[in-house]
């Protein structure tokens, strides 16, 4: 008998204590149960959103996560506050760790499964305090002297207890209750909401973009209201501080396109069978996502740092921030600035080409890891197909088993530098939402209608 110690047995301990979504059995939920499963989870996303924590100070002008809340379905200042990125950073670190063999997991075994899940599970949780801990020790709600113990104490009892909420709602539709996964839901559902508001937004504003802070409210006002209506175009398309008709321009190309690309794909013959799809984007959204996930915790934690000791030269290394117009803060230099989108390409050519080919070679790393950990790889689609073969006393050949594998490599290596560069391309175009928001958000809802087409299959029983 093998003594081969295994990290994932350090998990069987804690398995049976990990709060769990169960899988639905005896029955297969209905597609009329999942869409209602789907809809009442969305519901307490958005109530979580809207509900202000509770004992707070204030909440300062400058955000360190503003640029990426709508990726992480974040809201700041509310239950939201820390979003999904707990999920997509414990995801991330069970990713690196199973693709770079540090952890010994056969996703077909069921108890490895299992406690590769109570892991996950385990770091989100982990991740989700000391995320809460480190937020409100940095002062982000105010001095600990003006919050007090008790309210500081109460704050990150909020933000755990949103934090255990979110990790279970996404489980609860992962499981098969609902419609896809909560992590999809949550930031299509924050993307959509930001280009709606960004484009129909009431609000007033004055300065040099006088008007509404609405992309086409503030178009409409100034044709109205200027007498030179070409200047008054110009100035809605190209107006600074607020959405533009051109982000929002942008933002309907880059949808379009996204939209072309996901029926791009690969129909591998097989003998007697149905002929194997593999599509472009093979690992659909999960590389930008993870590779949106580390560079905010990256940022967040390089301002964090750099706010507290501005002078220490690793830090400096790591990264150096300033403030710009509009009181944000952004990076000038080090690591994070070379990694991090930049409006004027012009200023410094080498750090967009150095973010380019971040972005591209993250991308493409992890999408090549993905598909090991999530079961796509194609070790596990031969022995799917294989298993299907067997009934009809049919086998794969050599060649075709290299075909396969050459395909799904090329698939998941290009497909997700194909992702990464239209995640560019939307930053470079001022997409709403920012490039990955919506490059997310279109494959998502594309997922969604995909599901939708096919509610007449058996595994959708009304």
């Amino acid at each position: 008998m093998s003594t081969k110690f295994r990290f994932l047995s350090l998990f069987r301990p804690v398995v049976n204590l990990i709060p769990e979504v169960q899988a639905p059995t005896g029955k297969v939920v209905s597609f009329s149960e999942k869409r209602l499963w789907t809809i009442g989870t969305l519901f307490i996303f958005l109530v979580c959103c809207q509900i202000p924590i509770y004992g707070i100070a204030h909440t300062q002008s400058k955000d360190p996560f503003y640029w990426m809340r709508v990726i992480l379905a974040s809201n700041r200042g509310s239950l939201m506050e820390l979003g999904i990125s707990p999920i997509i950073t414990s995801g991330t670190i069970m990713t690196v760790l199973s693709g770079a063999k540090v952890i010994d997991y056969d996703p077909n075994i069921e108890e490895d499964k299992r406690l590769f899940n109570c892991a996950q599970k385990l770091f989100g949780i982990l991740i989700t305090i000391g995320s809460a801990i480190t937020i409100v020790a940095s002062g982000q709600y105010g001095t600990l002297e003006a919050l007090g113990a008790g309210n500081a104490i109460l704050i990150i009892f909020q933000l755990f207890s949103s934090g255990m909420i979110i990790l279970l709602l996404d489980e609860l539709l992962t499981k098969g209750y609902g419609l896809g996964s909560g992590i999809s839901l949550f930031i299509a559902t924050n993307i959509c909401e930001s280009i709606i508001w960004k484009s129909f937004s009431p609000i007033t504003i004055s300065g040099s973009a006088e008007g509404f802070e609405g992309a086409i409210l503030a178009a409409i006002y100034l044709l109205f209201t200027k007498q030179n209506k070409l200047k008054a175009l110009e100035e809605a398309f190209y107006r600074e501080g607020q959405a533009n008709l051109s982000n929002l321009l942008g933002t309907v190309v880059v949808f379009l396109i996204v939209v072309q690309f996901q029926g791009w794909k690969v129909n591998i013959k097989l003998k007697n069978m149905q002929d194997l799809p593999v599509k472009l984007f093979y690992t659909s959204n999960m590389p930008v996502i993870i590779q949106a996930s580390v560079t905010s915790s990256l940022m967040f934690f390089s301002k964090m740092l750099f706010e507290r000791y501005p002078t220490n030269l690793l830090i400096k290394l790591l990264g150096e921030w300033s403030t710009e117009n509009y009181g944000q803060m952004v990076p000038k230099s080090g690591l994070v600035y070379y990694i991090s989108h930049r409006d004027k390409i012009m200023e410094d050519p080498l750090q967009f080409i150095i973010y380019v080919i971040f972005i591209l070679g993250s991308c493409a790393t992890f999408s090549r890891v993905w598909i090991e950990f999530s079961g796509q790889g194609p070790d596990s689609v031969i022995r799917q197909i294989e298993n299907g073969a067997r009934s009809q006393n049919m086998e794969l050949d050599k060649e075709k088993k290299r075909e396969i594998k050459n395909t799904i490599h090329t698939a998941a290596l290009f497909g997700g530098m194909c992702i990464g560069l239209l995640s560019v391309l939307a930053d470079v175009m001022g997409a709403i939402g920012s490039g990955t928001g919506i490059l997310l958000a279109v494959t998502i809802i594309y997922q969604y209608w995909e599901v939708l087409k096919k509610k007449d299959d058996k595994s959708f029983v009304e």
